[in-house]
């Protein structure tokens, strides 16, 4: 059985994720560490558990998700994979922390891009590439059937959804994204989100206040 990890990293509190086998490989979904401690509780993690990092895959190159990118390269010799529209949000990294006032390591360039259709396999549970454009504009989610789990990044939060007032942002493009990608998958998938608690489709598609499922608009 496959085991999901949640970290939360940085001043944005950015949920990172560890998915690893009882044998003990490992994918780094969205390292968000911005100083040693939070280097050192990832690592110490992945020591205590024997674990052997094979792939660093990001939904989306927003700063909060990728802040432990390089510290992931330098320890475990990974590169990022990511969509191919995320690389101009990576190169922008430098600014954003900036205008945050945090602190940057830059990122190395990806190694993979990928894109929807994709599929990534662990401990022999396999994971769906979704392409979940709006609150990024090359955002993807990674969705298991077998687990009924997805990681949603910032498309979809517990009672909320991801913003769409940053550079490439739209937001007729997360209203579709969550209508006809996010609501199409069964009730009782876990969403495992960027930010904060988990929830599921189903409890989102009857209370979330900002799309419901035959929405026109963003609330």
């Amino acid at each position: 059985m496959l085991h999901i990890q949640t970290f939360t990293f940085n001043p944005f509190q950015e949920n990172t994720y560890v998915i690893h086998t009882p044998d003990g490989e490992c994918i780094i979904v969205d390292p968000g560490m911005s100083n040693t401690a939070e280097e050192n509780s990832l690592a110490t993690y992945i020591s205590e558990h024997n674990l052997r990092p094979v792939r660093l895959l990001l939904t989306h190159a927003h700063i909060d998700h990728i802040l432990g990118n390089e510290f992931v390269h330098r320890k475990y010799h990974l590169l990022p994979e990511m969509h191919e529209a995320e690389i101009s949000v990576l190169e922008r990294a430098p600014q954003s922390a900036q205008l945050f006032g945090i602190s940057y390591s830059d990122s190395p360039k990806p190694d993979n891009l990928l894109k929807e259709g994709d599929t990534f396999s662990i401990g022999g549970y396999q994971f769906g590439v979704l392409f979940v454009p709006g609150h990024a504009p090359g955002h993807l989610a990674f969705y298991c059937a077998e687990l009924s789990v997805v990681i949603s990044g910032d498309v979809l939060f517990e009672g909320s959804v991801g913003r769409v007032d940053l550079p490439g942002c739209n937001a007729a493009d997360l209203l579709n994204s969550i209508q006809k990608k996010m609501y199409a998958l069964p009730e009782d998938t876990q969403v495992l989100p960027g930010h904060g608690a988990p929830t599921t489709i189903g409890a989102e598609k009857r209370s979330n206040y900002f799309v419901r499922e035959n929405d026109q608009n963003l609330i």
